[in-house]
């Protein structure tokens, strides 16, 4: 665990703000530095660019949680600093996508609605950890996937998938996002099973 000092403010021990400082949380945060850089390469057609940012953003979010388990780092409101982080990099490649007319705009507004009822539902705020449905994981995965299908394949200068399968497939991934939200209130209101 990195040392940092701790301070006392208005008579409180400022430890609790130690648990952001974490080797797996600067990962984290790296990744959110990336996301505004990444939505403006896909604004401006920076196809080489956006790729090596998402490529950057996925090592870190494959290394935070692999850093957190081998420093003792891992928590609750790191799982939920990397969800929202994780979140937020797909709103905003999406949103840039969306700008550029190859994504619905539903979709980046989906993708942060179901990510605000994921977190709510879940009690992350109360500290408890977030409690994801198989489909839920499934459409996470997917949300990176439709951000980096675009850009990898111009990067490399393929003509597949084209501009209609893509937007076939984000469309696919409304209608499961869609079907995820409704499982999840659903599940709120449904009685436990013995």
């Amino acid at each position: 665990m990195v040392s940092w000092p701790i301070v006392t403010v208005q008579g409180r021990s400022a430890v609790a703000a130690d648990r952001w400082r974490t080797r797996a949380n600067a990962l984290s945060l790296l990744r959110l530095v990336v996301a505004p850089a990444l939505a403006a390469a896909i604004i401006a057609a920076h196809a080489e660019l956006a790729t090596a940012l998402f490529a950057l953003a996925v090592a870190t979010d494959f290394a935070d949680g692999a850093v957190a388990r081998r420093y003792g780092e891992s928590s609750p409101l790191g799982g939920l600093l990397d969800h929202a982080i994780d979140a937020t990099f797909c709103v905003l490649g999406l949103a840039a996508h969306a700008a550029a007319g190859v994504v619905p705009w539903s979709l980046p507004f989906l993708v942060a609605a179901a990510f605000a009822q994921y977190v709510v539902d879940s009690k992350s705020l109360a500290g408890r950890p977030l409690r994801a449905s198989r489909l839920g994981r499934w459409n996470g995965i997917a949300y990176y996937v439709a951000v980096a299908v675009p850009i990898v394949r111009d990067t490399l200068g393929w003509s597949w998938p084209g501009a209609a399968l893509v937007r076939w497939l984000a469309a696919a991934l409304v209608a499961t996002t869609l079907v995820s939200m409704a499982d999840r209130a659903l599940a709120l209101v449904r009685p436990p099973q013995a």
